[in-house]
């Protein structure tokens, strides 16, 4: 995104224009008027990745423009981060300008931070990283501390990782008056915009509120709504294809003291084949009890943005209640025109996730006929 878009002083009229244009996009399905979560129009991304720009001795935080691609913008602010990641970015770019071993062959920078404070910094090269390279990390550990960050660094070449720290970030997402603890692995996902996030999450976690029986969740990550939703149904049946965010949610699961979860590891459309008795998995061997034999009465859906795939809308459309997340309202929209023949939008939401673009996070409740 062009830091030319990035407008606070307009940030309102902006997404109010972004509340009509998709208010206009799902007007074919009658949903009622959209609820409004606004963002914080500056510090509120948590996650940034930057090229590094080698000039002589000398070395920039760069991005490019996807007219000019080969032309790198030096970044002297990047205001729609995390002011921690702010912060550092000054801090750290100087510790790696005096430092032959750790900005040799640097080629991009990722940071991901937590509401709760940490800070994990990914430094990726295209060199093998020797013995050198873990002491002169840990030594910029030790420097950044002094600036009174909490951090981790890892660094990442072909085939390696190493890590100074963890390799993971501490989360802890307050949601209507009980906090919950998290694992944010680095190169897993995680939602952009931590206090939207929590608005997010508490709105379903509402709409789940006058739902009973059983839920089935696709797409569960790390747990981010796993956590939560699991005081509001009897069991939770959540899947999930990445073994990095079943590892994440298996360890927030044990470190929240959530028992009522089943964690699966397949992708929507093997659920939808499990529930219709079309495949039968080993992997689901461990439940109590067949998947049909549970009261899944309500249906979670957070899929990429590509959306559903035609055999889980066609599972979908089984269910009483469906609450739909999506981060692409075009993809969802082509899935409400299945699911509306038999069912109705009765709650709508949207989530500014991403301020200054054309990007907006959907909340549906739709409940069958």
């Amino acid at each position: 995104m062009p830091l030319s878009r990035i407008q606070p002083d307009r940030y309102q009229d902006l997404l109010t224009q972004k509340i009509h244009s998709v208010s206009e996009l799902m007007s074919p399905f009658s949903p009622p008027a959209p609820q409004s979560y606004a963002s914080p129009p500056t510090g509120f991304r948590l996650r940034a990745e930057f090229k590094m720009w080698h000039e002589g001795d000398d070395l920039h935080f760069v991005m490019f423009r996807k007219e000019n691609p080969k032309v790198p913008v030096v970044l002297t602010e990047f205001p729609i981060a995390d002011k921690r990641i702010q912060q550092t970015m000054p801090v750290l770019r100087e510790l790696l300008r005096e430092s032959d071993i750790l900005h040799r062959k640097l080629f991009q920078v990722e940071f991901l931070v937590s509401l709760a404070g940490d800070l994990l910094i990914s430094l990726i090269y295209h060199r093998r990283l020797e013995q050198a390279w873990e002491i002169a990390a840990l030594n910029l550990v030790t420097e950044l501390q002094s600036h009174a960050i909490r951090v981790s660094v890892i660094g990442r070449s072909r085939k390696q990782k190493l890590v100074i720290g963890n390799d993971f970030a501490r989360e802890v997402l307050p949601i209507n008056g009980e906090d919950f603890r998290y694992r944010q692995y680095e190169q897993s996902f995680s939602q952009p915009n931590g206090l939207v996030n929590i608005l997010m999450i508490e709105w379903v976690c509402k709409q789940a509120s006058n739902l009973c029986g059983d839920l089935l969740e696709l797409y569960c990550g790390n747990g981010n709504f796993t956590l939560p939703l699991s005081r509001h149904f009897d069991y939770v049946i959540a899947s999930e294809v990445s073994k990095m965010s079943i590892k994440a949610a298996r360890e927030n699961l044990v470190d929240n003291g959530i028992e009522n979860v089943l964690l699966v590891r397949l992708s929507a459309e093997e659920v939808s084949q499990a529930i219709t008795a079309k495949r039968v998995f080993r992997r689901l061997h461990y439940l109590p009890k067949a998947l049909d034999q549970f009261n899944l009465n309500t249906l979670l859906v957070d899929p990429p943005r590509a959306g559903l795939d035609e055999h889980t809308v066609k599972m979908a459309s089984q269910f009483p209640a469906v609450l739909y997340i999506s981060c692409n309202p075009h993809t969802l929209k082509r899935d409400l025109q299945t699911l509306h023949k038999t069912h109705d939008v009765a709650q709508f939401a949207l989530f500014d996730q991403f301020p200054y673009t054309d990007h907006v996070e959907c909340g549906m409740l739709l409940t069958r006929r």
